[in-house]
């Protein structure tokens, strides 16, 4: 159930109020319940994925449920972590494995061909996976005691609020909140969870869709566009990419506020970063601190010469990179990242002591530096990101910027200034102006009515995929 779509509008309420109508008391049924939910739906968007998730799911509670009573879990943590990762690696990774080899082969003049699985992968595995990976990890490590309820560890992985885009949450922050007793409706919560809902709706739908039709149309034809046109399609597709994924992450947070829990914080404006490593601390928040946690740190982190240091850096990015994606653009793309952040520790720049100019300067920096990475992680082949690259540097007599007609302009510029303006009203001014937390009651509905007639009247709608989707 993708929340821009009307299956969700229609629905939700109903699965919102049957949920509630179950008594607070009533803990395990509740849990049953939203585990049926999370199957349900699973099973509407792909049902053979399914038994993969079911799968992963009793693989990894059976492996940590035996690391906990064992003297020596080794062995079953590396086998555990070997199955649950083995799905992801057979339906992600297959055919651009098969594409590598052959390639390699070709060059001896060999021609081999095998099938792959890319048309079958699970909807949201590569999240569900590392959800479990890392209860896994922190159960060898003695952080958690192993869950012993099977439901209650299978909701964990399936909770439908979060499973096709994340956040990928820790079994620490996740599992209490599903043991203990859960009031009946919690209003502040409700309120909450729909002011979440109705701005991430805006992002996705007001924001992200509306530039996406500009990116769409542009980068896929680059070469029959000037390299003015292609860098600004470039920087849309940087506000495509953050509305769209932080606008989905707003309203799965917002849907699991409703229900009474709180899920991992995903997104902190990570435009206004002033340096890449500053941009991970506010983009895709629960990702990076699952490879901060479970690679970067075991690979040694910090504690370590500094060129043992930059090697744990450049490999946990490469993991990021191979996360997002079967192909060489995403590898790069996080290689790109992970040289980033190396360059800023040898040069000292990862923190910023320059005063508010020479902090904004950096801001414009790494907004430059993360949108041209992004152009790697856009376009299918290397070869086209480097065309595109190219033709954004390349001379050209017309300083013209393509654009369809001047009703679509202005409601694309319109859309990029409401993000903006809000995102720097959070970031510099989150005390003034709370027109959704105001005290008045005018101001507030208000807000809420102008926000819902704003995405009716300038919404793109029937693109109802979320990119992260893919991933």
């Amino acid at each position: 159930m993708v929340y821009n779509s009307l299956q969700f509008i229609f629905v939700y309420p109903f699965l919102f109020l049957l949920y509630h109508l179950i008594p607070g008391r009533y803990g395990k049924a509740r849990n049953m319940y939203l585990l049926l939910v999370s199957y349900a739906l699973y099973v509407s968007w792909k049902p053979s994925g399914a038994l993969v998730l079911l799968f992963v799911t009793a693989m990894t509670y059976g492996v940590a449920r035996i690391i906990g009573h064992v003297r020596h879990p080794k062995r079953f943590f590396t086998f555990g972590i070997v199955m649950a990762i083995l799905p992801l690696l057979v339906f992600k990774y297959l055919n651009f494995i098969n594409e590598t080899i052959q390639h390699c082969l070709s060059v001896a003049g060999w021609d081999i061909r095998l099938p792959g699985l890319n048309w079958a992968v699970p909807v949201g595995i590569s999240f569900f996976t590392f959800q479990s990976i890392g209860y896994c990890f922190d159960v060898y490590k003695k952080r958690i005691p192993p869950e012993k309820d099977f439901l209650t560890y299978a909701l964990f992985v399936s909770f439908f609020p979060s499973i096709l885009s994340g956040p990928i949450n820790k079994a620490s922050l996740m599992l209490p909140q599903f043991k203990k007793k859960r009031p009946g409706l919690d209003y502040g919560k409700v309120v909450e969870g729909m002011k979440m809902l109705l701005w991430g709706m805006l992002m996705k739908t007001v924001v992200a869709d509306r530039v996406g039709l500009y990116v769409d149309t542009v980068m896929p034809e680059y070469q029959d566009y000037n390299g003015i046109t292609c860098f600004v399609a470039s920087l849309l597709y940087t506000i495509q990419i953050y509305a769209d994924f932080a606008g989905y992450s707003l309203m799965a947070i917002g849907v699991g506020k409703t229900l009474g829990f709180e899920l991992t914080e995903n997104f902190r404006r990570p435009y206004f970063s002033y340096s890449v490593t500053d941009f991970w601390r506010r983009w895709h928040i629960s990702l990076s601190t699952w490879l901060k946690d479970y690679v970067y740190i075991p690979l040694g982190g910090s504690r370590c010469s500094k060129a043992r240091n930059y090697f744990n850096i450049i490999v946990t990015f490469l993991v990021s990179g191979i996360w997002h994606g079967a192909n060489w653009t995403f590898i790069v793309w996080g290689l790109f990242h992970g040289l980033a952040q190396v360059v800023e520790k040898m040069l000292g720049q990862q923190k910023c002591n320059y005063g508010a100019v020479g902090k904004t300067v950096k801001v414009v920096i790494t907004f430059l530096l993360v949108n041209f990475a992004w152009i790697f992680f856009r376009m299918p082949t290397i070869e086209d990101a480097c065309g595109l690259i190219a033709r954004i540097f390349t001379a050209n007599s017309s300083l013209s910027v393509f654009y369809d007609d001047p009703q679509t302009l202005m409601l694309t510029v319109a859309s990029v200034i409401l993000l903006l303006l809000k995102d720097v009203r959070d970031e510099f001014y989150s005390d003034k102006m709370p027109l959704m937390n105001s005290r008045h009651l005018v101001v507030r509905w208000a807000t809420y009515v102008i926000l819902a007639i704003v995405i009716l009247l300038m919404g793109v709608f029937g693109t109802d995929q979320f990119i992260y989707a893919n991933f």
